[in-house]
């Protein structure tokens, strides 16, 4: 039976049950900082088991996780993975042990086949209940149930004596016996106690059913194998990885690339890239400690990229989306194996660089703590790193490299685990009704105080000059949620003023923080709720803005484009997003453009209330969805955007007004982000930039103006520097002197004092000096007094002479000066007025 039937079967049996099927979440918790990946199916249930309602109190799932604390053994085991999927059904104070028990039985030997002496399980060593269940219930025979102690059979283990404390409970797990040994294919866990300070385990008022079963395993026994690398969840990876490989591969080595390919992919699928720190870090390193293997199986080249869509087409059923993402995630990994085979080929420089303070100085131990950040950071085996330091004669210690390489892995292990303490919140909130929500639609509301809470207290009134936090029954405020800021406003009964500085929830309870400016307000009381609605309409205009933006980057980047972030506040957004490469500037006009014509278009936007499910089948974007929400908003405008969003929005995208994007970069490894601003922010930012461009360009201007003031002072000199020159090389033409120059980036005003700097030291001399300005002829004449008095005119003379030039001129007898349009005919214009002066004579 192939592993996606299998996981169809397990949910359609607990659908049939009445369980609600939820949507596997995302490998990045929501809102759970307790660990990095998502290790368990439950994760994405605390709130429920917490008491919180989301609709359902019965769920199953077919979750994708991540772990790292067994990474040791990945590739050795027939059943250790980084990445797996976990079939759980979960009950949030409804069922428990009794319906648990048989109903994982019945879909076990029922609808699956499985032969019942196949099958044998363990209680926990004081859980009679369980045991009775087992023996009477089912008719398994006592010799096939086995007690276990708190390490085994404690959810979480050994919580009893060594913490933490919150809910916790025994748990029973189902075994198939194998011929080659048992496996374990089901956990039932049975959350009934919470645990106090002093190892004291009071029963919780509203037990709960937690329940996970690896669907590799379950698989492998389906398919009647042993290893879960021999069912059809992992066979095409490693038949692909085998057709590489020239010579007989080390299975263990195969094995363990074909389990970290899929948790690879997958990371990046929900968003986390390779980096030094936090998730991207356990991204990096399973890639190159692929890398290594690959290395060891004789592949030099990248080739880890290219097993991504292998794992795209085993998991396209459970993920329709993969496919249309491999190409970039592909890219992704090729990056990162390109930047570790750098690294590596340069492995006996980096050796060098980090070993050179013990090259003099003896120091074993400094040795195995290098030794190990090199394995740890950069993925360089320990042998490498062994054959460098016994050519270079440096001692090691194989003692502190290992204690280093245990502490790794107690770190690892307590961020894969879950911990209980998530659950230990405050009872501030608790036993209050969700606050309903009015903001779509209203910016004001007359609304009744529920809560107070002070100081971390409830209080029954505050006074003014207090802080605090007033719980209403129905609100207008929008809470910081999706990356819109909360709103502000104020709540007034009468004098009594209470300001509201910032808008929060926990869980469904809106929050109004804030203090009292006037008089006092009392649990009971009716207020008048009103918001800052000029700030919500910029709010407003910056969220429509931004799912303009996240399309226009699909468009223009590609599908790709993953939304990692947002800021939506009064005066900018902030949008960051998936892209691995640099945006060049036309790209980024070919955004803002597509946003502003969005925004000129004035598009109509439409909300509309549906499922997730249906939701994705109509393509909207829903990267930040609450998974296990039974309904969803989707806002669409037009064919340009479709997401599924909580926040306020315009009605319009006209009254965006303007969008421009003021600063792009990146941020992280594969992670960019854009900054922009819309409305009146926009604007101002216009006329700031027109006044500070007006600026510059007088400061430009006045100082070219400076600057040419010097330029034609320097071209005076040069010029009284050549008078005598010119004067020497004046042509005689029937006793006359006349003088003739084409000179080159000089203004008219120039050429003028030049005819007056020679006519002031010659006589008997005709003087005519042309220039080319931005392709204009400019020209002047002068005649000296002693020609002007014998009848010859500067005005007669360049009347004659201008046409040549392509136009016309005029002046006095001693001066004349002329424009035209080809300024390549001056030698054609000298050459006319010395055949003039050669006929008239004197």
């Amino acid at each position: 039976m192939r592993a996606d039937i299998l996981r169809e079967k397990f949910l359609d049996f607990f659908k049939n049950k009445g369980h609600r099927v939820i949507e596997s979440d995302s490998l990045v918790p929501k809102e759970d900082p307790t660990v990095l990946f998502t290790p368990a199916g439950m994760n994405q249930f605390k709130k429920e088991f917490l008491g919180f309602s989301s609709g359902s109190r019965r769920a199953a799932t077919s979750q994708r996780c991540l772990r790292t604390d067994d990474l040791d053994k990945v590739g050795k085991t027939p059943s250790h993975h980084t990445f797996f999927e976990m079939l759980g059904n979960f009950s949030f104070g409804d069922y428990f042990k009794e319906e648990a028990i048989v109903w994982a039985w019945e879909f076990l030997t029922k609808d699956l086949k499985i032969k019942k002496e196949k099958l044998s399980v363990s209680v926990y060593k004081d859980d009679l209940e369980a045991y009775k269940i087992w023996k009477d219930k089912i008719k398994i025979p006592e010799n096939r149930i086995l007690k276990l102690g708190d390490k085994e059979n404690f959810w979480p283990a050994e919580a009893r004596e060594k913490g933490p404390n919150g809910p916790c409970g025994p748990c029973s797990e189902i075994f198939f016996n194998h011929k080659k040994g048992q496996v374990e294919i089901w956990n039932l866990v049975f959350t009934q106690f919470n645990r106090k300070e002093g190892a004291r385990l009071e029963p919780l008022p509203k037990k709960n059913i937690d329940t996970g079963m690896g669907l590799e395993r379950l698989t492998a026994v389906m398919q009647g194998v042993y290893s879960n690398f021999e069912t059809d969840l992992f066979a095409p990876i490693i038949k692909e990885i085998i057709s590489e490989v020239n010579k007989s591969p080390r299975l263990e080595l195969v094995y363990t690339v074909a389990d970290h390919i899929r948790a690879i992919v997958f990371a990046i699928y929900d968003g986390v890239l390779p980096a030094n720190e936090g998730r991207g870090y356990v991204v990096r390193k399973l890639i190159r400690k692929s890398r290594m293997h690959l290395w060891a199986l004789g592949i030099k080249k990248p080739y880890l990229y290219k097993l991504v869509p292998e794992v795209s087409q085993v998991m396209q059923v459970p993920y329709p989306q993969l496919p249309q993402r491999r190409e970039n995630i592909a890219e992704i990994i090729l990056a990162e194996e390109e930047n570790f085979i750098s690294t590596f080929n340069s492995s006996d420089k980096l050796f060098a660089e980090k070993f050179s303070g013990l090259l003099k100085k003896e120091d074993p131990q400094e040795a195995g703590r290098i030794a190990f950040q090199l394995y740890d950071t950069y993925g360089i085996p320990l042998e490498l790193t062994l054959g460098w330091l016994k050519k270079n004669a440096i001692q090691f210690s194989a003692q502190t490299f290992n204690s280093e390489l245990a502490q790794q892995k107690t770190r690892s292990k307590l961020k894969s685990k879950m911990k209980g303490e998530v659950f230990a919140l405050g009872d501030l909130y608790l036993g209050i009704k969700e606050t309903k929500f009015l903001g779509y639609q209203d910016y004001t509301s007359v609304s009744k105080i529920l809560r107070i809470v002070r100081d971390e207290k409830q209080v029954k009134k505050i006074i003014k000059g207090e802080e605090g936090q007033l719980i209403l029954d129905k609100t207008p405020f929008y809470p910081e949620s999706g990356g819109q800021v909360g709103d502000r406003g104020e709540l007034k009964k009468g004098k009594n003023l209470f300001v509201v500085s910032d808008t929060r929830k926990n869980n469904k309870v809106i929050l109004h923080i804030g203090m009292v400016k006037a008089g006092s307000l009392k649990v009971g009381d009716f207020v008048s709720a009103n918001i800052d609605v000029s700030r919500r309409l910029s709010l407003a205009r910056n969220h429509t803005a931004s799912h303009l933006l996240q399309a226009a980057l699909r468009k223009v980047l590609g599908a790709h484009v993953q939304q990692q972030g947002s800021l939506v506040a009064e005066e900018r957004l902030r949008f960051d997003f998936t892209h691995f490469k640099d945006i060049d500037k036309g790209q980024l006009q070919r955004i803002e453009e597509m946003v502003n014509s969005a925004v000129i278009n004035n598009y109509q936007l439409n909300t509309k209330v549906i499922t997730l499910s249906e939701a994705k089948k109509k393509g909207a974007l829903a990267f930040f969805a609450e998974k296990y929400e039974g309904k969803v908003r989707v806002v669409t405008i037009d064919d340009v955007s479709k997401e599924v969003c909580g926040g306020t929005h315009l009605s319009s995208t006209g009254a965006i007004g303007y969008f421009k994007i003021t600063t792009e970069g990146s941020v992280a490894s594969g992670i960019r982000r854009i900054e922009a601003v819309t409305g009146h922010f926009a604007y101002k930012l216009i006329k700031e930039e027109k006044y500070g461009f007006e600026q510059e360009l007088s400061k430009k201007s006045t100082r070219i103006k400076e600057l040419e003031k010097q330029l034609n002072l320097q071209r005076a000199d040069t010029i009284k520097e050549s008078l005598d020159s010119l004067i020497q090389n004046a042509a005689e033409i029937n006793g006359i002197k006349v003088i003739t120059q084409k000179m080159e980036n000089v203004e008219m005003d120039t050429l003028r004092k030049t005819v007056d700097l020679i006519k002031g030291k010659v006589s008997n001399t005709i003087i005519a000096l042309g220039a080319a300005n931005q392709e204009k002829a400019l020209l002047v004449m002068g005649v000296t007094e002693d020609l002007c008095r014998k009848g010859f005119s500067s005005q007669e003379l360049i009347s004659a002479v201008a046409k040549i030039i392509g136009g016309s001129g005029g002046g006095r007898p001693d001066f004349a000066q002329a424009g035209g349009n080809n300024p390549e005919n001056f030698e054609k214009a000298f050459q006319e007025l010395q055949n003039i002066i050669q006929n008239k004579g004197l």
